[in-house]
Formats: C-alpha cells, structure tokens, sequence
C-alpha cells in the first residue's frame, strides 16, 4: 500500500472528486516493491 501523490499543495484548482480520490491508498506497483522495501526501516 501506498498513499497517492499531489495532495500536498495546489489544492484550489483540484475539484473535490479528485481530492477525495487521492485521500485513498492504494496498491504499489510490483516492479517498486523492492525499493519500497528496502527503505521502509527509514519510513
């Protein structure tokens, strides 16, 4: 899991739909999932 990008700023011209979209987690790709987990003791 991992949370979604672009809800850090900018937020006025993003319609609500979109915003509360981005609020989900969702499913990391596979081909990251190794370098997902190699940091994770630094997360």
């Amino acid at each position: 899991m991992r949370f979604k990008a672009n809800k850090r700023h900018i937020l006025t011209k993003k319609s609500t739909k979109r915003k509360r979209n981005l609020r989900k987690p969702t499913l990391a790709d596979a081909t990251n999932i190794k370098t997902m987990k190699k940091i994770m003791p630094y997360l």
